[in-house]
């Protein structure tokens, strides 16, 4: 019961992360039924209905229950401990917001128990998420669980922005918060904006199904586009909103394993201002298939073109912040140089996609499939890995086994980059996503066999990666307080940290405040 009932941040923290974990493991389970049906053409392992459902379902799943709790998660956990602070501002709406956010994931579950779980798609086009071609109630649970989830986002939000703007230790100001607290605090201020756009086009969604509202039928007047333009004006700020919080992961964990500051922090901070202002301007990047006229258009490539500006420095600024430097290849660093990789060649086939005539070309083929996975899992999910190896002395108070830790790191990448950098190709050869089976045509079996295959080892190296994270938390050696020579007030705290987080908070007066403490013949502030 103190865990149900819990209002201390750590606990909701840690709860959102355990939400993720088991979430995680359901669209996993549906992500192999969907590789297992494609390892071979003209396979029937499952229906079209039931295909239809689990790529419904994978990526509603991953994207939010998976990306959105775990990163809130992680938020409410360390941003407290990060600025100094015992207590989130708003405890109680931190808490209510994760229950909201299970009981929606619940939700969306038991549409299974009604036979027809959702089946057009996580983004759910109208005329196809319509009455006459989803007949069943799993759009209607798709809605309402989404409704739900989002409401606990906005409130989520909402707790981490006041709590960094009003909570912070004497002394520091923001421009002195660590980059992570800085990037949740400029995600949760796009939440706030990008997500009522989702709750709107539900509600019109939920008018359309239930209440015959005819917004999305052409038929009575509607405009079938209209649900495209609310769902991407909330689904582009979305991949910087579940993106932004791992730049700031891994802008904390390269410095400390680089043994060197992070190199230009204005401009680091200052480009995630401007990713959030540009995410908003880009998203008829997903809609160029759309006759919406060439100068339309051509603004909008230029836009989804600039973006990659200032995502762009923060790649130069990890670069450079490890050159020179005495980088120790701990498994949270190997996972977090793993992420610059992954995720550059993700952002590369973004930009690829924001000219106007490749993305005619390539959309709703295997090429799109490969270019989110390698943004959101190269990206999002290489952070978080890179995080957990991090902060799991800090959470827990034992070591997570370095040995282990660097099998499931190479099980993981191995795994990773098998099982979606071939579907590139499948795409640049013509292969169309969301197809449940496919003809016997060149390269479109062995390559998706390959994929298959990757996909399998890449489980095994997750399911590492978790008999890891278990044995340590039982048998791992203690880790004391600060067991990486770490410079952000977290460290301060006792591991795993009590009730009240600090006894007595130090003054705040550089960007590394235990640095300073542990140097006062250098401190930074004396010499920045």
């Amino acid at each position: 019961m103190t865990w149900l009932l819990a209002l201390d941040h750590k606990r909701v923290g840690i709860l959102y992360m355990l939400s993720a974990l088991l979430f995680f493991f359901a669209g996993g389970m549906e992500a192999m039924v969907m590789r297992a049906q494609l390892a071979a053409p003209n396979l029937k392992l499952i229906s079209p209905e039931i295909y239809n459902q689990m790529f419904t379902m994978h990526g509603t799943t991953m994207i939010f229950l998976v990306a959105m709790p775990v990163l809130t998660g992680f938020g409410v956990y360390l941003v407290p401990l990060m600025i100094g602070a015992n207590q989130t501002a708003l405890p109680r709406l931190g808490a209510a917001c994760f229950w909201l956010q299970l009981v929606g994931g619940v939700l969306l579950y038991s549409s299974f128990a009604t036979g027809a779980a959702p089946s057009a798609g996580w983004f759910s086009y109208a005329p196809l998420s319509e009455k006459p071609f989803s007949p069943g109630a799993g759009v209607d649970f798709w809605a309402f669980a989404l409704l739900l989830i989002a409401a606990s986002s906005i409130g989520s939000a909402i707790n981490l922005i006041v709590t960094i703007a009003t909570e912070r230790a004497p002394g520091m100001i923001m421009r002195l918060v660590p980059l992570f607290v800085w990037m949740t605090f400029v995600a949760s201020i796009m939440i706030v904006f990008a997500l009522p756009a989702l709750g709107a086009s539900l509600v019109l969604l939920l008018s359309d199904r239930l209440l015959v509202a005819h917004f999305f039928d052409p038929s009575q007047g509607g405009a079938p586009l209209l649900w495209q333009h609310y769902f991407w004006i909330f689904g582009h700020p979305e991949v910087y909103i579940v993106v932004l919080p791992a730049f700031g992961m891994i802008s904390e964990i390269i410095p400390v394993f680089s043994r060197k500051p992070i190199f230009g922090y204005p401009f680091v901070a200052t480009s995630t201002v401007a990713i959030a202002f540009l995410s908003y301007g880009v998203w008829v990047h997903h809609m160029f298939a759309v006759a919406l006229g060439r100068n339309f258009l051509a603004v909008f490539a230029a836009a989804s073109m600039l973006i990659a500006v200032p995502t762009g420095m923060k790649i130069f600024s990890w670069i450079a912040t490890m050159w020179g430097g005495a980088i120790r290849f701990t498994t949270a660093m190997m996972f977090a140089v793993a992420f610059l990789l992954e995720f550059t060649v993700g952002g590369l086939s973004g930009v690829a996609f924001a000219t106007v005539p490749v993305d005619w070309r390539l959309t709703d083929t295997y090429f799109v499939v490969a270019h989110i996975h390698y943004v959101l899992f190269g990206g999002t999910v290489f952070a978080l890995l890179a995080a957990v190896h991090y902060w799991f002395p800090k959470m827990s108070g034992r070591m997570m086994d370095e040995r282990l830790g660097r099998w499931s790191f190479w099980l993981i990448v191995l795994g990773f980059n098998t099982a979606v950098f071939v579907l590139h190709f499948l795409g640049l050869i013509g292969m169309p996503r969301r197809v449940y089976t496919y003809p016997n045509l060149p390269w479109f079996g062995p390559l998706n066999l390959i994929s298959t295959i990757g996909a399998a080892i890449l489980v095994f190296g997750i399911l590492l990666f978790c008999c890891n994270v278990a044995m340590s938390f039982f048998f791992g050696v203690e880790a004391g307080d600060d067991p990486w020579n770490a410079w952000t007030l977290e460290w301060a705290a006792a591991s795993p940290p009590a009730l009240q987080n600090f006894t007595q908070v130090p003054q705040v007066r550089s960007r590394r405040p235990l640095w300073d403490l542990k140097h006062p013949e250098a401190p930074d502030w004396m010499v920045s």
